[in-house]
């Protein structure tokens, strides 16, 4: 059978294969007709070497070019939404009218757009205008951006379609996006839309190029090239943190979402007031798409007593009466199954699940662990390990100081949520914990489970380490999310004439911070010497 060409330059070309591989319809466990490369260097450096001469190209290229592409490109996605809704949901059993039509296509769409808006606005380069010093700055394009998706969203993440694709490109960037091989003729798809919206535009061929698949070291090789000079990357930690490696001993940015537990702290009054709507609430969201989410809360931390007993028994018989969702693969049927154990191992007790093949396909039991504070606290580096899946772990501690204790052990999280009481009697207790969890998470919620995350300005998805490798950016929200794959570019005492656009005096958006500083010839020299 033949195998599929990869983009570069603007083109559908065979590929320097090294290997080859198959998608496989997680529902069924079948391999899927298609046969994909994985390619060989000489294709990741014939996709460098196009795309640097891209870059300056598009590094000249007026902001409405970027927003009109993306634009185009998104309304062709919408044009195509069922097309491609059925080929990802053979390749991840996700639902087609719920998941990918109802939502995640959309979402792309919308993340499309707003993208777009955001470059043609300018305001998230955060033109500044010192009047006294001469000095003017501005965030402008980066270069070459390498994207590689992960296997849970084939949309709204993808590479040549999500998040840091599109804020890769509005911020003035080529992208060499690589598919997810648990879902690559989704990609494929893509692919072959964005080409026809790259050659209906005024960006350069090579602006945006797929490969499929490659090795473990020719992917820390083009990181490491000095033509990359960023990463977007969605994952395993295992992988990020290699990639990570490669970036940073060779100067380049790596943006990286890897892992969370989101912790969901219950405080005894929630639990007194509505438990049974926090089990529901719960139950929905640890379920949902199979747990399959980066926001999925992989650990409870409940205050020892009778409502907090209710509600695990309550959670055990909606696990075992709920269906079990088809995971995204083989390999997360046997990752999950390892990670249930590994807990187990660590002090946790198996309440219900932990079996693998339980549903249809690729499938675990929806599983939930108990395990009680002194034990968690004894083994916490393991004990919080995220099992990513249909899991989740109860820690049950004795009081408020030792839920503060489990708290301080506790990685850098994606989300952290309380649930408190209506009545305030919880509000001393939330005011002692919220302090420790607010370090630990990039979002702060309360009284809400964590999945779900709104495309809006003032979304933070993001976090300290290791749920992400930066704490100061987010991967979802424009105008933020763009800020990630540019530069700082200052101007000093530069002619009017040869400034950028948003730099100018007359600039006809307004859209810039003026700083009317008047600087002594003292301060000047002041300056020059610190």
């Amino acid at each position: 059978m033949a195998v599929q060409p990869v983009l570069l330059a603007g083109a559908w070309r065979s590929s320097d294969a090294a290997d080859t591989f198959r998608a496989v319809n997680p529902a069924t466990r079948e391999p899927l007709p298609d046969v994909f490369p994985v390619s060989a260097w000489a294709d990741l450096d014939a996709a460098l070497s196009a795309a640097s001469e891209a870059y300056a190209v598009m590094r000249q290229l007026p902001a409405e070019a970027l927003a009109a592409f993306l634009e185009d490109y998104a309304g062709r996605i919408e044009a195509h939404a069922e097309t491609l809704a059925e080929t990802a949901h053979l390749e991840t059993a996700l639902p087609v009218p719920t998941r990918f039509v109802g939502g995640e296509i959309p979402r792309t769409v919308n993340q499309l757009q707003q993208a777009a808006a955001a470059a043609r606005d300018g305001g998230w380069s955060l033109p500044t205008i010192d009047t006294g010093s001469g000095l003017r700055s501005k965030l402008g394009p980066l270069g070459v951006v390498c994207v590689l998706g992960p296997n849970n969203f084939p949309f709204a993440y993808n590479g040549i379609a999500g998040g840091d694709f599109a804020s890769a490109i509005a911020a003035g960037n080529p992208v060499i996006a690589k598919a997810h091989p648990s879902h690559p003729k989704t990609t494929q798809l893509l692919a072959e839309l964005c080409l026809e919206a790259l050659k209906a535009s005024a960006l350069p061929d090579a602006a945006v190029q797929l490969v499929y698949h490659m090795s473990n070291d020719d992917g820390l090789k083009l990181m490491a090239d000095p033509r990359n000079a960023a990463l977007g990357y969605t994952g395993s930690r295992r992988a990020g943190l290699a990639l990570k490696k490669a970036c940073d001993g060779h100067g380049k940015l790596a943006y990286l979402e890897m892992s969370s537990v989101n912790p969901v702290v219950l405080l005894p009054g929630a639990l007194a007031e509505r438990g049974e709507a926090i089990v529901d609430e719960f139950v929905g969201s640890c379920l949902l798409g199979a747990g399959q989410f980066c926001t999925n809360p992989g650990l409870v931390i409940a205050l020892n007593g009778q409502d907090t007993d209710s509600f695990i028994q309550g959670v055990v018989a909606k696990f075992e009466s709920s269906p079990i969702g088809t995971l995204l693969n083989e390999a997360g049927e046997q990752t999950l199954t390892r990670g249930i154990q590994s807990l187990q191992d660590a002090g946790a007790e198996l309440l219900t699940g932990g079996k693998p093949g339980a549903g249809t396909g690729c499938s675990v039991s929806n599983t939930l662990m108990r395990v009680d504070g002194a034990t968690f606290l004894t083994n916490a580096q393991h004990l919080q390990a995220e099992c990513f899946g249909n899991s989740s772990l109860v820690v049950v501690v004795d009081d408020a100081a030792q839920a503060l204790a489990v708290l301080n052990t506790l990685e850098g999280q994606l989300t952290g949520s309380i649930y408190s009481s209506a009545d305030g009697s919880d509000d001393g207790t939330y005011d002692a914990l919220e302090p420790e969890l607010r370090q630990r998470v990039g979002r702060l919620i309360n009284d809400k489970m964590p999945t779900g995350v709104a495309v809006v300005a003032a979304q933070n998805h993001g976090g300290p380490y290791p749920a992400t490798g930066h704490p100061g950016f987010t991967a979802v929200g424009f105008p933020g999310a763009l800020r990630r794959f540019a530069a700082l570019h200052c101007y000093d005492n530069v002619r009017p004439h040869r400034l950028p656009a948003l730099l100018r005096d007359d600039n006809p958006t307004g859209t810039m911070r003026m700083i009317d500083q008047v600087w002594t010839a003292d301060d000047v020299a002041a300056a020059a010497t610190a």
